[in-house]
């Protein structure tokens, strides 16, 4: 199928359900070469980072995901493009509004895609339960939250705002 080129190229974020990060990075990978969109879709990401984790006082080296249900796709967005991206099994949509998905400025996509290791720590080592931790992105930003629990496998945390409970993802607080 021959597809117009419309848009410009860029780093684009797509959500996925929880857990199917690499299994959508494999099927557009498929896509791309089984329907030759190797001039529209350039490459696709799940950014990683590498974690020590000490269980049962065993060291292991394991590589966690930086942001849990998001893909970074470097693609030209078209009708065809768009169409195929979205319509890949367990992609629940581009972040953006539905049919104008917001591209990555090029210093948002150096800063993710190039972060340097110690920037890229998740927070699960640092905080514990009752922690005190200051909300620096989303709806409740700049406000102060006790941590209530913490699910290091989806990196989020559920903290209380002034008594009213709010689920979080680790990017999305420092600790104090």
């Amino acid at each position: 199928m021959e597809q117009k080129v419309s848009g410009s190229r860029a780093w684009y974020v797509i959500h996925t359900y929880s857990g199917y990060e690499n299994k959508v990075k494999a099927n557009l990978e498929k896509k791309v070469s089984s329907q030759g969109l190797d001039d529209v879709i350039f490459d696709i990401v799940v950014p990683m980072h590498t974690e020590v984790e000490i269980k049962n006082g065993k060291k292991r080296t394991i590589q966690r995901k930086i942001f849990p249900g998001y893909v970074l796709i470097d693609m030209i967005v078209n009708n065809y493009s768009w169409y195929v991206v979205r319509n890949t099994q367990g992609v629940t949509g581009f972040v953006g509004s539905e049919k104008n998905p917001i591209p990555l400025t090029a210093e948002e996509a150096e800063r993710i895609l190039n972060a340097p290791e110690e920037l890229r720590e998740t927070l699960s080592n640092k905080l514990k339960v009752n922690d005190q931790v200051r909300i620096i992105s989303g709806w409740f930003i700049d406000y102060t939250a006790t941590v209530k629990e913490i699910d290091e496998e989806k990196q989020r945390l559920k903290v209380l705002v002034e008594n009213t409970p709010v689920d979080l993802e680790f990017r999305q607080v420092e600790k104090i």
